[in-house]
């Protein structure tokens, strides 16, 4: 028996997983969560084998942050990133953060099935289209931006200025400015405008 946590914010996208879930007799939900920091609890409470994580919630944690958190646990529940959003920085930041899998929630049923028994056996769960973005990322790694620099340009994209961008990080602000040098050389470009704009032509950001 695989027991699992669901996480997301939409009341009616956990009630279509728990009624999915609950029909296959090798599954069993012993929680629902709305929140990041509600399913880091529920995972520290129940010990589950998987969870299955939504990337975007209300507040400003996400479910990368929580991921982290909840592969930081022992034992370490699997984590199946099951999502909306497909640009590079949200898998990255996934991937990074330890979720064994990631799929889109456009995905058949079995599909779904098929990844949770996948990920809760320890193996990777990849929709096809999201392994060969991980693959277009290893095959021109120099072109690449690292987690921390999709995530100071997702904060530029938001308007933050460096000193907002280094408080929110918990960084320097002259870690910033390296991060944002970087960028624009991996990007070709000179300005913080023309870097969002570039990123998001390249569906690094949404």
């Amino acid at each position: 028996m695989i027991r699992l946590l669901i996480a997301d914010d939409h009341p009616v996208v956990r009630a279509g997983l728990r009624a999915l879930l609950s029909a296959a007799e090798d599954l069993e939900v012993l929680a629902e969560a709305s929140s990041p920091v509600e399913v880091v609890a529920l995972a520290r409470q129940h010990s589950p084998d998987l969870v299955l994580m939504d990337l975007q919630f209300a507040g400003p944690a996400t479910g990368a942050d929580a991921t982290r958190e909840i592969r930081a646990l022992r034992p370490a529940p699997q984590v199946l990133v099951l999502t909306n959003y497909d640009t590079e920085g949200d898998i990255l930041a996934a991937v990074e953060a330890g979720a064994s899998g990631y799929l889109l929630k456009d995905a058949p049923p079995e599909e779904l099935l098929a990844a949770i028994r996948a990920a809760a056996a320890g193996r990777s769960a990849l929709a096809p289209a999201i392994a060969g973005r991980l693959m277009e990322r290893m095959r021109a790694p120099q072109e690449s931006l690292s987690a921390r620099e999709i995530e100071v340009l997702r904060l530029v994209a938001q308007g933050a200025s460096n000193s907002a961008i280094a408080q929110s990080l918990h960084i320097s602000e002259a870690t910033v400015k390296s991060h944002l040098v970087h960028v624009f050389t991996k990007l070709d470009v000179s300005s913080r405008t023309a870097a969002v704009s570039a990123a998001r032509e390249l569906g690094i950001l949404r």
